[in-house]
């Protein structure tokens, strides 16, 4: 139980994917913009993240390590994130078309996430069993979650303040990341 906690806690705060890692910048600052549209990225890349931890273990362990296949990792998990992703598309389009449009063009940027590549991987190099990749797995989407959430809060509260032109947009957002980021490495003397 300990072991699960520490992947939650480090997942989330000390390894968070986007500000320790820099992993899966693209849709951190290009979804970024508005809290809802940042929340709904966030639950697509957790479902995808989950789904393609679950699956990439199980062929890693079950047909690639049996067939002495391991150098065709990167391929196999690559097209597997692109197909659950467009699974992801789909379904949004049916059941949320409000949030399907919101993401718009940032949907099929979770194929290229490479957050969600990252953590398939790291669950095969840090050697995790199943279980622990799935958690591993969520509490990374949770951790790039609330860095996509704060970010965009942040956004929205300084569309209404004074800013001179020169650090108007994606200038900005990487001064408030790198604060960001500094704000995280504080988390890492509590493990």
């Amino acid at each position: 139980m300990g072991n699960i906690i520490v992947i939650i806690f480090g997942a989330i705060f000390i390894n968070n994917f986007v500000l320790s890692r820099f992993l899966g910048l693209c849709p951190y600052f290009g979804v970024s913009k508005k809290v809802e549209t940042s929340i709904g990225m966030g639950m697509a890349v957790t479902f995808v993240m989950t789904m393609a931890s679950l699956v990439t273990w199980l062929l890693e362990w079950f047909v690639l390590v049996p067939n002495n296949l391991q150098y065709l990792r990167t391929i196999v998990f690559i097209l597997v994130i692109a197909a659950l992703v467009q699974f992801v598309e789909i379904v949004m389009r049916k059941v949320a078309p409000a949030l399907y449009e919101a993401l718009g063009i940032f949907l099929p940027l979770i194929t290229t996430n490479c957050a969600v590549l990252g953590v398939a991987i790291l669950n095969i190099q840090i050697g995790y069993n199943l279980f622990e990749a799935l958690v591993f797995a969520v509490a990374a989407a949770a951790g790039f979650t609330l860095a996509l959430v704060i970010l965009a809060g942040i956004r929205e509260r300084l569309e209404l303040a004074f800013i001179s032109r020169h650090f108007r947009g994606v200038a900005l957002s990487l001064i408030i990341a790198g604060i960001l980021s500094i704000a995280f490495m504080g988390f890492q003397g509590m493990m």
